[in-house]
Parts: C-alpha cells; sequence; structure tokens
C-alpha cells in the first residue's frame, strides 16, 4: 500500500461494504448496525453526508429509480480499490499490534 493511501472512517469504511450490493440509505444504516453488532449506529444526516461524498469521490453511484421513492447506491470499481486499501491498511495494524503484543519484532 502506498503513503498516500488516506484511512477511512469506520462509518465509511462499512458503508461503502454495506454498499457491495445495492442499498438505500436506510438499509444501509440498518446493515452498518448489523455488521458492527449495534455498535455504530449511522444517523439519517450522516449517512446523506457521506453519500454525497462518496458520490463526489466516484466510489459509489446512485442506481436508476424506478420510480420508488427510495434511492439505491452501489459501490464502484474505484470504491472498491479504496476498500480494498483500506484492509490492507487494517490488516497492517493488527499485525503490527498482534507482533508487539506476542513479544515479536515490529518490523520484518
Amino acid at each position: 500500500m502506498g503513503n498516500t493511501a488516506t484511512a477511512l472512517t469506520e462509518a465509511v469504511y462499512y458503508i461503502l461494504l454495506s454498499l457491495v450490493e445495492p442499498r438505500h440509505g436506510y438499509a444501509i444504516m440498518q446493515h452498518v448496525e448489523a455488521m458492527s453488532r449495534g455498535r455504530l449506529r449511522i444517523s439519517a444526516g450522516t449517512m446523506y453526508g457521506a453519500l454525497s461524498g462518496l458520490i463526489g469521490k466516484g466510489w459509489i453511484e446512485p442506481l436508476d429509480s424506478d420510480g420508488g421513492r427510495k434511492k439505491e447506491y452501489r459501490i464502484t470499481v474505484a470504491g472498491r480499490e479504496a476498500l480494498g486499501a483500506e484492509l490492507e491498511r487494517l490488516r497492517e495494524l493488527v499485525a503490527n499490534g498482534d507482533r508487539l503484543l506476542g513479544g515479536g519484532e515490529i518490523y520484518e
């Protein structure tokens, strides 16, 4: 992972993860809460602000509406790349923590 990668907030990470399958805003909020076992609850204001920002970055896209009120979103290729980079970053954090707490060398 390059040094240019930016850490995602936990909410953005879970929103992107939720959009591996298309979902509307309220369904994303429910999915995030379920994945985090109730630890992370995203308010409607935070959710729709985050969706707008993620669309602006090209990480998610709205799906064409069939006339219904609920707009669905899905992750884009760029969003999957950002999610993958974050997962790699998190794995590095955990591996370093495991090495330190296990008494091993931090750096390889």
